[in-house]
């Protein structure tokens, strides 16, 4: 059967621990350092102890590795990836290609991180030649596109986001944090320009539209297209969020464990889960209900209106009703949710602004806010981007985590047998009990039944014990007690062997390496080893990375997302006709301009810094 996982992060240890209890097959947590969230670097240590917890569920772990790195930095990537080697990392997610050459000798697989631009079926297979089992797809791909990749290279791994932050330029092909700031998204350490407010003008300066947050996309939930991405090929479904609480990933993670889950039941014989386990929730998931700037499909069935939040970059909420009326110190609000002191919520002003405040006390649907805001009249709508009650809810064990074992006693020819296997097709141990067995005088299947279920405290439970048709043996409760402890560590010890058995390596083929149209430094080569790595593979000269030297005039972003098609103005897809001159452009408080190029051939808006050629660098 195909094997389904879901993929959630781990800032940290905690949660990383959290997203295994609610339902994740694997996660992927921060190296140290060389991680694309500098943010979230984790210690050696921490790691080991997730991949201990992790892979006693058959769940894995992958560490994120994948910024580029310099020539300076290099002998500390090969410690780096050393230590996490001996931690137990099943994986490593790559962009620079200095790291896979490292790798090609490690028992740890090779993923590349969509950083490394992974959005055409050329560029997977080349990934895959390069000794890569697994590629990271852009997040802007169709279902049909994810089919049609999956088609022409199907022996590789095709792992795609589905839920949570959007960047706007294609992954990995983004320099304007470090063009505007000095801080490379490239290098772990994005300033979200495109979370900014920005003027929008036409050819002659003249603001077209309101102020806002043009460049600003909602977050991703292809909660209700997850099957639709099982049936074009994808294996693995991805949570975005390492910098993101425990609050988060336990419900998010929830959320698509069960829906999941679902899919798996609809197709048996077809599809299961990566890893074992049963979870038992304290609540119920809602995606509503954790950090979110409005949702969207983005690309998943086709280019679809309404991407991006322009109005606030900040997290809007559920919706939880209408303002019904305001008196002095309180409101009402027209509507079913329940409400709790504490509560934060939020609204769209008159000036368009996004507008917060907190509950000071809830009875029933009269609010008395801490500040009575200004801006609130009758009919305003109302999300809630704190809920106090489900956040308490998280905040304890709100979920337990066990795998199903059956186990059967039989005779063998040294005496009696134990066999625990974990149900649904894992691994399976037989214990040879160490004690004299003599007939019994009275019926012992209670007794054993009691002795081989007692698995407190591991994180198995015994949902079947078999014996043979008239199987009556006397077997001490000690003898039943040490089989029973001999049969958890091994199957332990067997699941954590079977991980390490299916990791899949190919060598580098040498294949030739997909050209951009366009200028080199795109690759994003920054040190010796990646150059000669790119050079094996016939590339020859290359740019430095942009890091490194700025070329003048640069594209700063390629992003499928268009704003001409946001606004409504895409006359290819029946938008109305703009009075505007073009080009237009994107400018900041403090004047600095970023011209729009709409290469419509492509469908593709990209975004450059002020005074470019558009006729030099095209890509």
């Amino acid at each position: 059967m195909t094997e389904l996982e879901l993929l959630a992060p781990a800032r940290d240890l905690e949660c990383g621990i959290a997203a295994i209890d609610h339902g994740a097959d694997a996660v992927y947590i921060g190296a140290p350092r060389f991680g694309a969230r500098a943010a979230a670097g984790n210690s050696t240590a921490d790691i080991e102890a997730l991949c201990r917890y992790a892979h006693g569920f058959g769940a894995r772990v992958y560490v994120t590795l994948n910024t580029i790195v310099y020539d300076s930095e290099l002998e500390s990537v090969r410690r780096t990836l050393s230590e996490i080697e001996r931690a137990g990392a099943d994986a490593v997610l790559v962009q620079d290609m200095a790291v896979a050459r490292m790798l090609q000798d490690s028992p740890m697989a090779a993923h590349a991180s969509t950083q490394a631009d992974c959005r055409t079926a050329g560029r997977v297979a080349w990934l895959r030649g390069c000794g890569f089992s697994r590629v990271v797809l852009a997040r802007e791909l169709s279902a049909d596109e994810i089919a049609a990749i999956h088609s022409a290279v199907p022996d590789v791994e095709l792992e795609v986001f589905v839920h949570g932050a959007l960047c706007v330029s294609f992954s990995g092909q983004c320099y304007a944090s470090q063009h505007c700031f000095g801080r490379s998204a490239n290098r772990g350490e994005c300033a979200q320009f495109c979370r900014l407010k920005f003027s929008l003008c036409d050819a002659s300066g003249h603001k077209v539209a309101p102020d806002a947050y043009y460049l600003s996309l909602k977050d991703m939930n292809q909660s209700a297209n997850l099957e639709r991405l099982v049936s074009s090929g994808a294996t693995s479904f991805k949570i975005e969020g390492r910098l993101k609480d425990a609050a988060y990933v336990k419900n998010v993670t929830a959320a698509y464990s069960r829906r999941l889950n679902d899919i798996v039941r609809k197709h048996p014989g077809q599809y299961r889960r990566a890893s074992y386990g049963v979870c038992r929730y304290a609540f119920e998931p809602n995606l509503e209900k954790t950090f979110n700037r409005g949702f969207t499909t983005y690309f998943a069935t086709g280019r679809q209106p309404g991407m991006a939040s322009t109005e606030t970059p900040k997290a809007r909420g559920e919706f939880v009703g209408r303002v019904k009326e305001t008196r002095g110190a309180w409101l009402t609000v027209a509507g079913v949710a329940p409400f709790a002191n504490g509560d934060g919520l939020c609204f769209v002003n008159t000036e368009g602004r996004l507008e917060g405040f907190r509950v000071n006390r809830a009875e029933n649907n009269r609010l008395f806010p801490l500040k009575m805001p200004a801006g609130l009249r009758p009919g305003t709508a109302l999300y809630r981007n704190n809920d106090q009650a489900f956040e308490r809810m998280l905040s304890g064990e709100s979920s337990v985590r066990k795998v199903p074992l059956s186990m059967s006693l039989g005779e063998t020819d040294g005496g009696v047998g134990l066999t625990a296997a974990i149900c649904g097709g894992g691994p399976s141990v037989c214990v040879t009990i160490k004690a004299e067995c003599q007939e019994a005088r009275s019926p012992q299947r209670d007794n054993i039944v009691r002795q081989l279920t007692r698995l407190g405290g591991t994180r198995y439970e015994c949902s079947e014990v078999s014996l043979p048709e008239g199987f009556n043996l006397f077997i001490p409760s000690s003898a039943l007690a040490a089989a029973r402890r001999e049969a958890v560590l091994r199957l332990e010890e067997e699941t954590a062997a079977q991980l390490a058995a299916t990791r899949r390596k190919r060598p580098d083929t040498g294949a030739a390496v997909p050209h951009y149209a366009g200028p080199d430094y795109l690759y994003n080569v920054s040190n010796g080893e990646a150059r000669r790595f790119y050079a094996a593979h016939g590339l020859g000269t290359v740019a430095d990375a942009f890091e490194q030297h700025e070329p003048q005039g640069a594209v700063l972003m390629q992003c499928r997302y268009c704003l001409r098609h946001e606004l409504g103005f895409c006359e290819r897809r029946g938008g109305r006709k703009p009075q505007w001159q073009e080009p237009l452009s994107l400018a900041l408080p403090d004047g600095r301009r970023f011209r729009l190029e709409f290469d419509c051939r492509r469908c593709q808006m990209n975004v450059y810094a002020a005074g470019h050629d558009k006729n030099n660098n095209r890509t």
